[in-house]
């Protein structure tokens, strides 16, 4: 995990709404010190599998999570861990 991840102006917008919904907050807040895999994440945050993917995959397409598959009971499992320990936007406004 990178300790800082300063953010570049072309990616100020990506990364404002990946940390704009409710949802994808929670998700990082939950997974702040640990991993957990979707499965897991959807219960904690009693919301469906599918949502947690899709949310799962706009903070990953911001640089602020990464994952990997595992197996699993019913065959492979997707395990979320944070990629940053702190976000710096310095946008010029």
């Amino acid at each position: 995990m990178n300790e800082r991840f300063e953010v570049p102006d072309e990616d100020v917008p990506r990364v404002a709404k990946a940390l704009s919904s409710k949802t994808r907050w929670n998700i990082i807040s939950l997974l702040r010190d640990k991993s957990m895999d979707v499965s897991r994440i959807a219960k904690a945050l009693k919301q469906t599998e599918a949502n947690i993917s899709a949310q799962v995959k706009i903070l990953e397409q911001a640089g602020l999570l990464k994952s990997h598959y595992e197996p699993g009971e019913h065959g492979v499992r997707k395990v979320c861990e944070p990629a940053v320990k702190q976000v710096i936007i310095n946008a010029v406004v």
